[in-house]
């Protein structure tokens, strides 16, 4: 009798092996996207400091806006950035504690009469309604306008009483392009582009009271 070796095992480990490598291509595939978000804004200078009991916070987002999306600026449809600031209290026994938290909505709109940038911000929904944050400002130029967006200065996240200056705090920045603000045949087009893709998140410890 003659015995004849399947190849059955053969052909599934080959099977498996081009399924192997397809996942890694896929993986990699997804990961260049992420992998530009990351580089999309960088966030620099940030710092939180106690000022009385007043919690301030500085930063400047360095970012470029692409020809995809100056082009939608130019045709009229308006940017909404979103920046929000958590103050939490550190806690080795549990988690960490929020304390405050403020979120501004800046947007950014082209003028085609006037040939202008106007810039308004508000406070956001869910942010610390205390705030009452309402400004408007012109630009001749669109980066003047954006250097406006770019720096935030004592920007205020909340308030500390006396009794809690033994603490230890930090405060938690984040800088997004609110890609859901957009009409939405542009939500459509945006998501998942790297060009549409503007976001810059840090953490910075609180420093010690200083002079006003």
């Amino acid at each position: 009798m003659t015995m004849t070796a399947s190849s059955t095992p053969c052909w599934k480990s080959a099977v498996l092996e081009r399924w192997v490598r397809a996942l890694h291509l896929v993986v990699w595939l997804l990961a260049l996207p992420l992998a530009h978000a990351q580089n999309a804004a960088d966030l620099q200078q940030l710092r939180a400091d106690r000022v009385a009991n007043e919690v301030l916070v500085s930063a400047n987002v360095v970012f470029e806006l692409s020809n995809v999306v100056e082009d939608a600026l130019l045709k009229g449809i308006p940017l909404f950035f979103m920046v929000e600031a958590d103050l939490l209290q550190e806690r080795w026994y549990w988690t960490d504690k929020k304390v405050a938290g403020v979120q501004r909505q800046l947007r950014l709109a082209y003028q085609p009469l006037t040939r202008r940038w106007r810039l308004n911000a508000t406070a956001a929904p869910g942010g610390d309604s205390s705030q009452g944050l309402a400004l408007s400002q012109n630009f001749d130029s669109l980066p003047e306008a954006l250097a406006a967006i770019k720096q935030i200065s004592r920007w205020k996240v909340g308030e500390l009483g006396d009794s809690e200056s033994g603490a230890k705090y930090r405060v938690e920045f984040r800088f997004r392009l609110d890609l859901g603000q957009l009409p939405r045949p542009f939500q459509i087009g945006a998501i998942g582009q790297s060009e549409w893709d503007i976001q810059a998140n840090g953490r910075v410890p609180l420093r010690a009271e200083v002079g006003k």
